[in-house]
């Protein structure tokens, strides 16, 4: 299993939980995709982000695929990229 996990600080805080919905919505909705959780931070400090993405997916390859299909690009980082802030991601096996 391959684990693709992005952190999400936004620029506007009454923006984060139409963040966390716009990622949710990715759900059942990208093939490759075989799990996903998303959370919104509970801990206000400087190092902290808002919004935290977690997905898992068969293969690197999957996770690739996921990266350009359309509904990641059209539905999902066209409507949250004016959004953010900054983000971080770490990905890996297990």
């Amino acid at each position: 299993m391959f684990v693709h996990v992005v952190l999400f600080k936004i620029k506007e805080k009454d923006k984060i939980g139409f963040v966390a919905e716009v990622l949710k919505s990715m759900e059942n909705n990208i093939p490759q995709l075989k799990e996903l959780e998303v959370g919104i931070n509970e801990i206000s400090e400087d190092r902290n982000y808002d919004v935290i993405l977690q997905t898992r997916f068969d293969s690197r390859e999957d996770m690739d695929a996921y990266q350009v299909s359309p509904y990641h690009v059209e539905k999902v980082l066209n409507v949250i990229r004016p959004l953010i802030e900054k983000s971080a991601a770490g990905d890996y096996t297990v």
